[in-house]
Parts: C-alpha cells; structure tokens; sequence
C-alpha cells in the first residue's frame, strides 16, 4: 500500500507530514519507556537490554517480508504492512517507529513510496495499522482466556481488521486531497474489499510469527507480557505465590537474546534474498485500485528513480535473480543496522534520563 508521489496534492501531503512526525516524536517518547523499562513477562527488569536489539531485528524482518507479495485475486497481489507484528512484538510506540524507518528505507534506496508522500504513509501503514491492531489485541486479550493461544488468535484478529482499516484511511485522505476526481464509494468499496483478502495472508503471517517467538521466547513478547502464570509452592497445605527470580544480569540478558537475535536475521536474509524471487509480479491492493478507477492519473516519477537500487534491483546486473536477491539482503542489513542505531540511541537516552533523575524520599 505505498502511496507514490502525485495521488495526494501537496497541502494534503504536508499536513500527513506533520501528523507522521508528530506521531513520530509521541512514540520516540513512548518508545524510552518500551526499550528501557522493566522486562515485559516477569517484571523483573532488563527490559530494555531484551526489547532493543528486538526491535531493529523486527524493522528488518518486516522489510523482508514486505517482499514477498501474495497474490489474492485475479491479477492482484498483497505484502504484510507489519503494524499489527511490529506492535505485538516490540511494543504500539516502537512499532510505529519501526514501520517508519522501514519506509524511509523503502523510498530512499528503492524508490518504493513517494517521497513527498512519506508523511502518508507512515500515518496509512503506520500509525493507523498500530494503534488500531494494539487496540483491538489489548482488548481481546483481556476478554480471552490468558495464555499462547488466546495471544495468537488476537494477534491474528488484530492484523486482520487493520489492514483494511488502513485502506479506509487511504480513502479518507484521498478524499480531502485526491489529485483525480474520482467516485469515492467506488474507491472505497475496491480499497477495503482488496485489503479484506490481503489482510487474511496479513493475519496469518502475524499469527505464525507471534506465535513461533512465543514457543520459545515468550519473555520477548511485548503483548505476551504477564502470560506466564506465577509459580505455585505448597506451604503447610496452602498454595502461596512463590518468590520473584532476581532479575539477570546485564551480560545473561544480553547473551540470551543473541540467538533470537541471529536466527531472526538469518531468516529475514533468506526470505529477501532467495525467496523474495518467487514473489507474485501482479500489482498490489493501492496499485491494482488505482489503475482501475483511475487514481494514478497524475502520478510522478519517483525522485529516487535513480538510485542503483532501484525497484528492488541492483543496477548493472543483469541476472534477475542475483540483482533482486542482492538488494533484498542490502535492504535487510540496512534497515536493520539505522534500526538498531535508532532504538539503542532511543533507550540510551531513556537510561540517562532515568540516571540524572533524583531519587526522593531516600534516608
């Protein structure tokens, strides 16, 4: 669903601008406390030294897989926007900082979503798929029995609704600043009904994943946090709670992240370099819509055209499949490389804060 240059005029644009960044500066400031804070299952802490190399794994994997394109009707195919994982595994503020440099990168290396269009979508894929996803998982959650399963199904649920609440969002903004007069029932009608179906291959990827992380880490689940029932000891015949572990060290936790670290990584290589190739060709939900009502009409050539890695290419070589596979990895080690540095930075600055902060009420 990258919205290019010229479907959305310029005020429009500019004020989808200042609603990503602001957006963005909110969940920079909820993202110090998504990183930084205790750890999310236990309550014991560490948090943040589990959450941070997570989240530019996770900005990562969602650039992989938003790769691979599915098809879902005839001559249209869809790709995981990623709010809804992002938000469930790291957190609704990081998550939306993770889709936001997964899109930077997307259209300043691949020319893949206008540049002038990078405020809307950020607000579309971003904000709009994160806030409503977290909030309807949240809300599933409690009403759910506690447990791996009950986790799953909302995360499923929550992925599905989103997508099409983004395609609905499209529409909103194309209304007030559409560049084509165009039918806005039709538009909305095709939008939502297409992003249904993507939103279908949408929950499944999201529920696989969510659910294989919670089978062997649930600790680093943001949305799995408080899952795991506390341990029981019989005392005189009664059960009482037993006592909190004592929280690891700095080194354990960060050594027990490695390996979920590094398979992650290795996965999100796999898919964009060697499976991305088998990818479907056909046009995505936004793009098949707008050839169909005519939406693409005044659409601009990407400033980005130029890039030797553009379209997901590698310039210069000719071999389809060593140039897409090689980009895809490029993207991959990028995106997680600015990932890391932006979430590490963030929760560095979360940890100085809480440094310089003044303990009260001390004897």
């Amino acid at each position: 669903m990258h919205v290019p240059d010229g479907f959305i005029n310029a005020p429009v644009s500019a004020v989808a601008g200042v609603v990503a960044a602001g957006a963005v500066a909110v969940s920079l400031r909820g993202a110090r406390r998504e990183l930084g804070g205790a750890s999310l299952s236990d309550g014991t802490g560490g948090g943040g030294e589990r959450t941070a190399p997570l989240a530019g794994l996770v900005a990562a994997f969602i650039f992989a897989v938003q790769m691979l394109n599915f098809p879902v009707a005839a001559g249209t195919s869809g790709h995981l926007l990623g709010g809804a994982l992002a938000a469930i595994l790291v957190g609704p503020y990081t998550g939306v900082l993770c889709i936001a440099v997964v899109l930077l990168m997307q259209g300043i290396l691949f020319a893949d979503g206008g540049l002038t269009a990078l405020g809307v979508n950020i607000t579309v894929m971003g904000v709009v798929t994160t806030v409503v996803a977290y909030g309807l998982f949240r809300g599933l959650t409690h009403v759910l029995p506690r447990g791996r399963r009950s986790t799953t199904v909302a995360s499923f649920v929550a992925a599905l609704v989103s997508v099409p609440a983004a395609a609905a969002a499209f529409t909103l903004i194309y209304a007030i600043g559409g560049t084509t007069d165009v039918p806005l029932g039709k538009v909305l009608t095709a939008m939502v009904g297409v992003h249904v179906l993507i939103g279908i291959g949408e929950a499944a990827i999201t529920a696989l994943t969510v659910g294989a992380v919670i089978a062997v880490r649930p600790d680093l689940v943001y949305g799995a946090r408080g899952l795991a029932a506390p341990l029981k000891l019989r005392v005189g015949g009664e059960l009482i709670d037993a006592p909190a572990a004592a929280p690891a060290p700095v080194a354990v936790a960060a050594r027990s992240t490695r390996k979920v670290w590094a398979t992650g990584l290795a996965a999100a290589l796999v898919l964009a370099g060697f499976v991305s190739f088998y990818a479907s060709a056909n046009p995505d939900g936004l793009e098949k819509v707008a050839a169909d009502k005519g939406i693409d009409e005044k659409v601009q050539e990407h400033d980005a055209a130029g890039s030797p890695l553009a379209d997901y290419g590698v310039k210069d070589i000719a071999d389809a499949r060593i140039s897409g596979g090689l980009a895809g990895v490029i993207g991959v080690g990028s995106t997680v490389a600015v990932g890391t540095g932006v979430f590490w930075a963030v929760r560095r600055r979360r940890t100085t804060e809480a440094q310089a902060t003044p303990v009260t009420g001390a004897v």
